[in-house]
């Protein structure tokens, strides 16, 4: 025991991964922005069937043929962003590469890419990066671990019949993903953050398959320490990663069951949701969530000190749908009017309450009550408010306060038709 001892205090210790001032400085502005929006394209936009239609048993080689008739006319990334940023969302999380192995930018690694292998011939991140740097929004990038199409990736429970040769050899492809992520954040050095997906391809193996996360994570700290890295593992939290996130879930609920050991951490937050049902273009998929449903999804996951990042998969002539124009314009509408009780706020104290929920920021609290029909709230208290109002109106409210037992029951102003009703307490 006493010679294994003296052999482990031989071998080098690992250095905690510690974020550079720069790296903390973009979770704050990562953590303020609260909403941003996600973009899933790519060739499986041509079959209209949405991003996993490779995994529904089709043979790789035929499907790779829809890249030589990907021609996306309409495609203007000016376009995108400029109706991206009117929606009020602050940054932008485009597919760079999804599990079909095919890479929405020019990169050296492979031909299958949409400079190379499709008629369009344009870098279509390159063009993103440039209108989002113009607009002033940020640009952060999906990256799939997982691949249908290569030799070299051991392949896990999804993938298992697109007729792929199977030459699994991790080493080896994990280069080619640091080389990938390499060429992504040199070539677009406004790229702000990377989130991950794939890991739980391997959720499922008898032996626990090791993705060496950490190693690839000091990779990309190395050439930009600022990036933003995030995995959605649906799991505990890794080494080296800077913000959490939730597919489909509010942070600390698991309606999907896909979550059993996420435990919320302490880093910034953000859950992904899709308009629709699907993430890429669904020709079938008309069953958009309404404007309201929206608004409240982004204040309820601002309650819980997470951002919502929402889904619109692209069409495959380049344009957004017309659906998700419109649900972009009635967000960008609303947040106008009451953007200060999103952005940049907190977790609201109340926890979640029949009648809704709550964000605060500084020493103001905005309660933001759902329930269209009630006319007054009751909620938990430790001081007199110095101040009740009507948010919209900056009229005052009635109030009572108990004093014994902490409890403020404000009366509420008419709905009026609004999505809900925001009621600003500010205290001492």
């Amino acid at each position: 025991m006493a010679g294994a001892l003296a052999v482990m205090t031989c071998l080098p210790m690992m250095a905690q991964y510690v974020p550079s001032e720069d790296n903390l400085k973009a979770r704050e502005e990562f953590e303020a922005d609260r909403f941003g929006i996600f973009l899933h394209w790519g060739i499986y936009s041509m079959f209209a069937q949405g991003e996993w239609y490779l995994n529904s048993g089709l043979d790789h080689t035929e499907y790779a043929k829809a890249a030589s008739a990907f021609y996306p006319i309409l495609f203007n990334a000016h376009e995108w962003v400029r109706a991206i940023k009117a929606s009020g969302a602050k940054y932008i999380t485009f597919t760079s590469r999804h599990h079909d192995g095919f890479s929405m930018f020019h990169t050296a690694e492979s031909p299958y890419n949409i400079v190379d292998a499709t008629p369009f011939e344009r870098d279509v991140i390159g063009e993103l990066a440039e209108a989002c740097q113009e607009e002033g929004i940020r640009l952060h990038l999906y990256y799939s671990i997982l691949d249908w199409i290569r030799p070299d990736y051991p392949v896990g429970r999804t993938g298992l019949n697109t007729g792929k040769e199977r030459r699994p050899d991790y080493p080896h492809y994990l280069q080619f993903m640091k080389n990938q992520v390499s060429e992504l954040l040199t070539n677009y050095p406004n790229v702000e953050g990377l989130w991950f997906d794939g890991y739980w391809d391997h959720d499922s193996d008898s032996v626990p398959f090791n993705w060496r996360m950490p190693e690839f994570y000091r990779f990309i700290h190395s050439i930009k320490p600022r990036c933003l890295i995030g995995n959605n593992h649906h799991e505990a939290t890794i080494e080296g990663e800077d913000f959490q996130m939730f597919e489909r879930d509010l942070p600390g609920e698991n309606t999907t069951g896909w979550a059993d050991n996420q435990v919320v951490s302490q880093l910034p937050l953000e859950m992904c949701q899709t308009m629709n049902g699907m993430w890429g273009y669904k020709v079938a998929d008309q069953n958009y969530k309404s404007s309201a449903e929206l608004i409240q999804l982004l204040v309820k996951a601002a309650s819980k000190g997470s951002n919502l990042l929402l889904n619109i998969g692209p069409q495959p002539n380049g344009e957004l749908p017309a659906t998700a124009l419109d649900r972009l314009h009635d967000m960008g509408q609303w947040l106008q009017v009451y953007g200060e009780t999103v952005y940049g706020t907190k977790a609201g104290p109340t926890g979640d309450m029949p009648w809704g929920v709550s964000t605060k920021k500084g020493n103001r609290v905005f309660l933001h009550v759902f329930d269209a029909e009630i006319p007054a709230i009751e909620l938990a208290c430790t001081k007199k408010p110095q101040a009740v109002v009507d948010y919209a109106s900056r009229q005052k409210l009635s109030y009572t306060y108990n004093k014994k037992v902490q409890r403020l029951t404000v009366q509420l102003p008419k709905a009026n038709g609004k999505s809900h009703r925001i009621v600003e307490i500010t205290t001492k």
